[in-house]
């Protein structure tokens, strides 16, 4: 192979020229395949599946040395320098993490546990993957994430968390902690992340979430669906634009509740407890709103709605009336409602409850199911 290189070994007296013909020689045995991104535009990990040429992925060996470039359990492909994939390898701990990581890929793993300080060396990351792994909460490091300054995306979902991860850098953008047996949200828990845009906590155990929301000003997405909350959170911050609370045990809604939120587009609120006693009567009636799902509730009357409003979802209730107050309060040539989709069916009315005037003011809809 030095012959063919054109080289002689004994050109490479120093050791800084023998490491760079070694580094040569292994990049001609890997073979990859990723498209030609550029330097630093690292694409989502989805996208990426690298095994080694003449390798198969399994459990790693313990006692192989590794590399401080690169883990020999991993991947790191050459045009992408700042990428380490560790995903989907039968892993059962965490390797090292090169210094100049900036995207490390995890998950699809068995992993257990992350000991206090893995990350310490590569304090640049700003994505981290772990999810789909066997994490619990009693064997993640207290500080493991406190000195990622630079950390924008965190996914845990998919584990055995029984509590929030804390403390969380305040650089953070995004964070997945779906499909966990997280019960409760402490009050310090989201302290300080006012760069935080998505938070997604479904499919958890949470029974309350109390006022943990509001100082969150950056915040544009919350996934609180399949939990066991009975009450709505105590104040939303004014930068949200989508609530869903799907699958929980709510049976109230404060009156002005969603007011506070003026970019508020999309409110799912489906398979809950919601009475027409345990609204208030505006508690839907906000401009910002474009879609609206109350299906399987215990609604007995339709709420009213802003005439903004273009999607409203309302199945599987026992309404047993059509009020054309609820989504006008004034019909005539100048006022209507911009609803697009109504959907009433599995209720308690017929088709041929809607009154007269109901075509004038639900003019601009194309569905409506009866």
């Amino acid at each position: 192979m030095a012959g063919l290189c054109g080289v002689s070994l004994s050109q490479y007296d120093d050791y800084d020229d023998m490491l760079w013909l070694q580094q040569y020689l292994r990049s001609q045995s890997t073979s990859y395949s990723y498209s030609p991104y550029d330097e630093g535009d690292i694409p989502p990990y989805e996208s990426y599946s690298y095994v080694p040429a003449g390798s198969s992925v399994g459990e790693p060996i313990p006692e192989a040395p590794v590399s401080r470039e690169c883990p020999h359990e991993c991947e790191c492909p050459p045009n992408f320098s700042a990428a380490l994939y560790c995903d989907t390898r039968n892993l059962k701990y965490l390797p090292f993490v090169p210094s100049r990581m900036k995207y490390a890929y995890f998950q699809n793993n068995q992993i257990t546990a992350i000991q206090e300080g893995a990350f310490d060396n590569a304090t640049n990351l700003e994505w981290l993957a772990l999810h789909n792994n066997q994490i619990t909460s009693e064997k993640m490091g207290k500080k493991v994430f406190a000195k990622l300054k630079s950390l924008e995306r965190l996914y845990l979902d998919h584990n055995n968390l029984t509590k929030m991860p804390t403390p969380l850098p305040r650089s953070l953008r995004e964070l997945h902690l779906a499909y966990n047996q997280i019960s409760k949200v402490p009050s310090n828990a989201l302290e300080g992340l006012e760069n935080l845009t998505a938070l997604y906590l479904s499919h958890n155990q949470i029974h309350e979430i109390g006022s943990n929301l509001k100082p969150l000003k950056s915040l544009i997405l919350v996934d609180l669906s399949y939990n066991q909350l009975r009450k709505v959170p105590d104040g939303l911050p004014s930068s949200l634009e989508q609530l869903y609370l799907e699958y929980n045990n709510i049976q109230t809604i404060p009156d002005d509740y969603f007011k506070v939120s003026p970019k508020l587009l999309y409110v799912r609120m489906s398979h809950n407890y919601l009475t027409n006693e345990g609204l208030a009567p505006n508690a839907f009636n906000t401009s910002s709103l474009l879609e609206l799902d109350l299906s399987y509730n215990r609604l007995q009357k339709i709420p009213r709605v802003s005439t903004s409003l273009e999607n409203l979802y309302l199945q599987g209730n026992r309404i047993n009336e059509f009020t054309i107050s609820s989504f006008c309060t004034i019909v005539d040539i100048m006022n209507f409602s911009r609803l697009q989709v109504l959907r009433l069916d599995g209720n308690e009315i017929q088709r041929n409850n809607m009154p007269s005037d109901a075509p004038l003011c639900l003019r601009w809809a194309s569905v409506i199911e009866i």
